[in-house]
Protein backbone atom coordinates (compact mmCIF):
# COMPACT_ATOMS: atom_id res chain seq x y z
CA UNK A 1 0.00 0.00 0.00
CA UNK A 2 2.52 2.68 0.79
CA UNK A 3 4.59 1.45 -2.70
CA UNK A 4 1.40 2.54 -4.05
CA UNK A 5 0.70 5.56 -2.75
CA UNK A 6 4.17 7.10 -3.59
CA UNK A 7 4.15 5.26 -7.06
CA UNK A 8 0.76 7.16 -7.74
CA UNK A 9 2.42 10.21 -6.59
CA UNK A 10 4.71 9.97 -9.60
CA UNK A 11 1.64 9.43 -12.15
CA UNK A 12 0.26 12.17 -13.98
CA UNK A 13 -2.91 13.66 -12.49
CA UNK A 14 -3.82 14.14 -8.81
CA UNK A 15 -5.07 11.75 -5.98
CA UNK A 16 -8.48 13.08 -4.33
CA UNK A 17 -8.04 12.11 -0.70
CA UNK A 18 -11.27 12.29 1.40
CA UNK A 19 -11.39 13.02 5.39
CA UNK A 20 -12.48 10.07 7.34
CA UNK A 21 -11.81 9.51 10.97
CA UNK A 22 -12.88 5.36 11.99
CA UNK A 23 -13.24 2.38 10.38
CA UNK A 24 -17.05 3.39 9.11
CA UNK A 25 -16.03 6.47 7.69
CA UNK A 26 -13.32 4.25 5.96
CA UNK A 27 -15.37 2.00 5.07
CA UNK A 28 -18.43 4.36 3.73
CA UNK A 29 -14.79 5.98 1.45
CA UNK A 30 -13.37 2.69 -0.10
CA UNK A 31 -17.25 1.33 -1.27
CA UNK A 32 -17.27 4.81 -2.65
CA UNK A 33 -14.42 4.65 -4.95
CA UNK A 34 -11.82 7.07 -3.09
CA UNK A 35 -8.78 6.28 -3.70
CA UNK A 36 -7.15 7.51 -0.93
CA UNK A 37 -8.04 8.90 2.72
CA UNK A 38 -6.82 11.75 5.04
CA UNK A 39 -6.89 11.07 8.38
CA UNK A 40 -7.17 14.54 9.86
CA UNK A 41 -6.72 16.36 13.42
CA UNK A 42 -10.09 18.26 13.11
CA UNK A 43 -12.24 15.13 12.26
CA UNK A 44 -10.66 13.39 15.29
CA UNK A 45 -11.28 15.59 17.90
CA UNK A 46 -14.58 15.72 17.02
CA UNK A 47 -15.90 12.41 15.88
CA UNK A 48 -14.04 10.79 19.00
CA UNK A 49 -13.82 13.41 21.67
CA UNK A 50 -15.92 16.19 20.77
CA UNK A 51 -13.17 18.31 20.70
CA UNK A 52 -12.12 21.45 19.13
CA UNK A 53 -9.07 20.88 16.71
CA UNK A 54 -6.88 22.92 18.71
CA UNK A 55 -3.96 20.73 19.77
CA UNK A 56 -6.10 18.68 22.88
CA UNK A 57 -5.80 15.65 21.19
CA UNK A 58 -2.06 13.51 21.71
CA UNK A 59 0.27 10.93 19.76
CA UNK A 60 -1.76 7.69 21.32
CA UNK A 61 -5.12 9.19 20.60
CA UNK A 62 -4.31 9.39 16.84
CA UNK A 63 -2.23 6.06 16.53
CA UNK A 64 -4.58 3.98 17.74
CA UNK A 65 -7.41 5.39 15.70
CA UNK A 66 -5.07 5.01 13.13
CA UNK A 67 -4.80 1.30 14.30
CA UNK A 68 -8.04 0.92 13.99
CA UNK A 69 -8.91 2.39 10.49
CA UNK A 70 -6.77 0.18 8.77
CA UNK A 71 -8.25 -2.66 9.87
CA UNK A 72 -11.61 -2.09 7.95
CA UNK A 73 -9.46 -0.55 4.91
CA UNK A 74 -6.87 -1.51 2.27
CA UNK A 75 -6.65 2.39 1.04
CA UNK A 76 -3.71 4.30 1.58
CA UNK A 77 -4.06 6.14 4.93
CA UNK A 78 -2.19 10.02 5.35
CA UNK A 79 -2.50 10.79 8.89
CA UNK A 80 -2.14 14.76 10.22
CA UNK A 81 0.39 14.45 13.39
CA UNK A 82 -0.17 17.94 13.83
CA UNK A 83 2.77 19.41 15.30
CA UNK A 84 4.91 16.11 15.57
CA UNK A 85 4.08 15.60 18.89
CA UNK A 86 7.18 17.39 20.79
CA UNK A 87 10.34 17.89 19.16
CA UNK A 88 12.78 15.84 17.11
CA UNK A 89 12.73 13.05 19.52
CA UNK A 90 8.57 13.15 19.42
CA UNK A 91 8.84 13.34 15.60
CA UNK A 92 11.01 10.50 16.02
CA UNK A 93 8.45 8.49 17.85
CA UNK A 94 5.53 9.72 16.52
CA UNK A 95 6.40 8.68 13.09
CA UNK A 96 7.55 5.42 13.97
CA UNK A 97 4.33 4.33 15.80
CA UNK A 98 2.22 5.97 13.80
CA UNK A 99 4.02 3.69 10.79
CA UNK A 100 3.94 1.14 12.56
CA UNK A 101 0.28 1.35 12.83
CA UNK A 102 -0.39 1.21 9.39
CA UNK A 103 -0.12 4.60 7.55
CA UNK A 104 1.12 5.25 4.38
CA UNK A 105 2.45 9.05 5.11
CA UNK A 106 2.25 11.46 7.49
CA UNK A 107 2.16 14.92 7.67
CA UNK A 108 4.11 17.51 10.11
CA UNK A 109 3.25 21.24 10.25
CA UNK A 110 5.26 23.77 11.64
CA UNK A 111 2.93 25.62 13.71
CA UNK A 112 3.88 26.57 17.67
CA UNK A 113 2.14 23.90 20.16
CA UNK A 114 -0.33 23.47 21.14
CA UNK A 115 -1.48 23.82 17.55
CA UNK A 116 -5.02 25.01 16.27
CA UNK A 117 -7.00 24.61 13.40
CA UNK A 118 -5.25 26.24 10.15
CA UNK A 119 -8.14 28.43 9.34
CA UNK A 120 -8.11 30.12 12.85
CA UNK A 121 -6.84 33.35 13.49
CA UNK A 122 -4.09 33.38 16.29
CA UNK A 123 -1.62 30.90 14.55
CA UNK A 124 2.20 30.83 14.85
CA UNK A 125 4.86 29.19 13.36
CA UNK A 126 8.22 27.85 15.00
CA UNK A 127 11.70 29.22 13.17
CA UNK A 128 12.13 27.74 9.59
CA UNK A 129 15.58 26.13 11.22
CA UNK A 130 13.52 24.02 13.57
CA UNK A 131 10.86 22.30 11.72
CA UNK A 132 13.59 21.62 8.94
CA UNK A 133 15.26 19.64 11.76
CA UNK A 134 11.23 17.95 12.56
CA UNK A 135 11.26 16.67 9.14
CA UNK A 136 14.92 15.40 9.16
CA UNK A 137 13.82 13.38 11.81
CA UNK A 138 10.88 12.39 10.60
CA UNK A 139 13.04 11.35 7.47
CA UNK A 140 14.79 9.41 9.70
CA UNK A 141 12.67 7.81 11.38
CA UNK A 142 11.05 5.68 8.84
CA UNK A 143 11.80 2.16 8.13
CA UNK A 144 10.17 1.85 4.74
CA UNK A 145 11.59 4.68 2.23
CA UNK A 146 7.93 4.25 0.25
CA UNK A 147 6.25 5.74 3.71
CA UNK A 148 5.80 9.44 2.71
CA UNK A 149 6.45 12.66 4.70
CA UNK A 150 4.64 15.78 4.12
CA UNK A 151 5.66 19.05 5.22
CA UNK A 152 3.11 21.37 6.44
CA UNK A 153 3.57 25.01 6.39
CA UNK A 154 1.25 27.71 7.81
CA UNK A 155 3.46 30.53 7.64
CA UNK A 156 1.53 31.80 4.59
CA UNK A 157 -0.94 33.99 7.43
CA UNK A 158 2.40 35.18 9.62
CA UNK A 159 5.05 35.45 6.59
CA UNK A 160 3.51 36.03 3.48
CA UNK A 161 3.62 33.98 0.64
CA UNK A 162 7.37 34.87 -0.24
CA UNK A 163 7.65 33.34 3.44
CA UNK A 164 5.51 30.39 2.93
CA UNK A 165 7.17 29.66 -0.27
CA UNK A 166 11.02 29.96 1.09
CA UNK A 167 9.73 27.81 4.03
CA UNK A 168 8.32 24.92 0.90
CA UNK A 169 11.88 25.31 -0.64
CA UNK A 170 13.87 24.84 2.82
CA UNK A 171 11.40 22.02 3.96
CA UNK A 172 11.86 19.89 0.36
CA UNK A 173 15.14 20.16 0.47
CA UNK A 174 15.27 18.84 4.50
CA UNK A 175 13.67 15.85 2.49
CA UNK A 176 10.04 16.11 2.96
CA UNK A 177 8.49 14.23 0.03
CA UNK A 178 5.20 16.49 -0.30
CA UNK A 179 4.19 20.43 0.77
CA UNK A 180 1.16 21.23 2.40
CA UNK A 181 0.39 25.06 2.53
CA UNK A 182 -2.36 25.57 4.94
CA UNK A 183 -5.04 28.68 4.20
CA UNK A 184 -3.89 29.54 0.76
CA UNK A 185 -5.71 32.55 -0.52
CA UNK A 186 -5.57 32.35 -4.09
CA UNK A 187 -4.92 30.38 -7.00
CA UNK A 188 -1.47 32.70 -7.40
CA UNK A 189 -0.58 31.33 -3.80
CA UNK A 190 -0.87 27.92 -5.36
CA UNK A 191 0.82 28.25 -8.58
CA UNK A 192 3.76 30.49 -6.14
CA UNK A 193 3.77 26.90 -3.84
CA UNK A 194 4.42 24.54 -6.62
CA UNK A 195 6.86 26.02 -8.38
CA UNK A 196 8.62 26.83 -5.17
CA UNK A 197 8.70 23.42 -3.81
CA UNK A 198 9.68 21.74 -6.90
CA UNK A 199 8.41 18.27 -5.24
CA UNK A 200 4.49 17.31 -5.26
CA UNK A 201 2.21 19.75 -3.57
CA UNK A 202 -0.85 19.05 -2.05
CA UNK A 203 -3.74 21.13 -1.04
CA UNK A 204 -7.18 21.10 1.24
CA UNK A 205 -10.37 22.23 0.29
CA UNK A 206 -12.95 22.30 2.92
CA UNK A 207 -16.34 22.64 2.33
CA UNK A 208 -18.83 24.42 4.59
CA UNK A 209 -17.42 27.20 5.54
CA UNK A 210 -20.25 29.77 4.47
CA UNK A 211 -18.77 33.13 5.36
CA UNK A 212 -15.41 34.67 4.53
CA UNK A 213 -13.47 31.12 3.97
CA UNK A 214 -10.02 30.91 4.11
CA UNK A 215 -9.35 28.86 1.20
CA UNK A 216 -11.55 29.95 -1.83
CA UNK A 217 -13.11 26.89 -3.27
CA UNK A 218 -11.28 25.87 -6.12
CA UNK A 219 -12.65 23.27 -9.03
CA UNK A 220 -10.15 19.87 -8.71
CA UNK A 221 -9.30 20.06 -12.53
CA UNK A 222 -8.47 23.89 -11.98
CA UNK A 223 -6.30 22.37 -9.25
CA UNK A 224 -4.88 19.77 -11.27
CA UNK A 225 -3.63 21.92 -13.63
CA UNK A 226 -2.16 24.09 -11.47
CA UNK A 227 0.37 21.46 -10.02
CA UNK A 228 -1.45 20.15 -7.80
CA UNK A 229 -0.77 16.35 -6.84
CA UNK A 230 -3.30 15.62 -4.19
CA UNK A 231 -6.65 17.21 -2.92
CA UNK A 232 -7.71 16.64 0.42
CA UNK A 233 -11.57 16.71 1.36
CA UNK A 234 -11.38 17.04 4.95
CA UNK A 235 -14.72 18.16 6.58
CA UNK A 236 -17.18 16.23 3.83
CA UNK A 237 -17.80 13.32 5.91
CA UNK A 238 -17.58 15.16 9.14
CA UNK A 239 -19.64 17.99 7.70
CA UNK A 240 -22.32 15.55 5.92
CA UNK A 241 -22.37 13.62 8.84
CA UNK A 242 -23.46 16.20 11.32
CA UNK A 243 -25.74 17.61 9.12
CA UNK A 244 -27.31 13.96 8.59
CA UNK A 245 -27.59 13.67 12.38
CA UNK A 246 -28.86 16.18 13.38
CA UNK A 247 -31.79 16.41 10.49
CA UNK A 248 -32.95 12.74 11.33
CA UNK A 249 -33.23 13.83 15.39
CA UNK A 250 -35.27 16.65 14.64
CA UNK A 251 -37.55 14.66 12.56
CA UNK A 252 -37.57 12.22 15.44
CA UNK A 253 -38.71 14.76 17.65
CA UNK A 254 -41.52 15.98 16.06
CA UNK A 255 -43.39 12.62 15.37
CA UNK A 256 -42.68 11.85 19.30
CA UNK A 257 -45.74 13.25 20.75
CA UNK A 258 -47.96 11.77 17.96
CA UNK A 259 -46.92 8.29 18.94
CA UNK A 260 -45.98 7.25 15.15
CA UNK A 261 -42.93 5.85 14.51
CA UNK A 262 -40.71 7.97 12.58
CA UNK A 263 -39.98 5.19 9.48
CA UNK A 264 -37.56 7.73 6.69
CA UNK A 265 -35.49 5.59 4.85
CA UNK A 266 -34.69 8.68 2.81
CA UNK A 267 -32.87 9.89 6.00
CA UNK A 268 -31.29 6.79 7.90
CA UNK A 269 -29.20 3.64 6.42
CA UNK A 270 -31.36 0.16 6.47
CA UNK A 271 -30.10 -2.66 8.07
CA UNK A 272 -29.45 -4.33 5.14
CA UNK A 273 -27.70 -1.83 3.99
CA UNK A 274 -25.51 -1.43 7.33
CA UNK A 275 -24.92 -5.52 7.38
CA UNK A 276 -23.42 -4.96 3.80
CA UNK A 277 -21.36 -2.56 4.56
CA UNK A 278 -19.95 -3.84 7.78
CA UNK A 279 -19.63 -7.38 5.86
CA UNK A 280 -21.73 -9.62 7.94
CA UNK A 281 -21.61 -12.20 5.26
CA UNK A 282 -18.15 -12.55 5.77
CA UNK A 283 -18.56 -12.63 9.41
CA UNK A 284 -20.75 -15.26 9.15
CA UNK A 285 -18.83 -17.58 6.16
CA UNK A 286 -15.92 -16.96 8.85
CA UNK A 287 -17.87 -18.36 11.32
CA UNK A 288 -19.12 -21.38 9.32
CA UNK A 289 -15.37 -22.02 8.24
CA UNK A 290 -14.14 -22.24 12.10
CA UNK A 291 -16.76 -24.25 13.36
CA UNK A 292 -17.66 -26.43 11.23
CA UNK A 293 -21.20 -27.92 9.99
CA UNK A 294 -22.28 -29.96 12.93
CA UNK A 295 -21.81 -26.76 14.96
CA UNK A 296 -23.59 -24.76 12.51
CA UNK A 297 -26.46 -26.58 12.49
CA UNK A 298 -26.92 -27.03 16.25
CA UNK A 299 -26.36 -23.22 16.61
CA UNK A 300 -28.96 -22.45 13.90
CA UNK A 301 -31.34 -24.98 13.80
CA UNK A 302 -34.87 -24.32 14.48
CA UNK A 303 -36.50 -24.96 17.99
Amino acid sequence: MTTSLRSRLSEPGAIVALGAHDGLTARIAERAGIEALYHGGYATAAHHFGLPDVGLIGRAEVVESVRRMRGATNLPIVVDADTGYGNEGGVYLTVREIEAAGANAVQIEDQVSPKRCGHMPGKEVVPQDEMVKKIEAACLARRDDDFVIIARTDALAIEGIDGASARARAYADAGADMIFPDAVKSEDDIARIVDAARVPVTINMGFGIRSRPTTPLVPIPRLKALGVRRISLPRMLPGAAIKAMATALAIMRETMDTGMPADRPDLVAGIEDIMQLMDYEGATQLEAQLLGSAAIERKYRAK
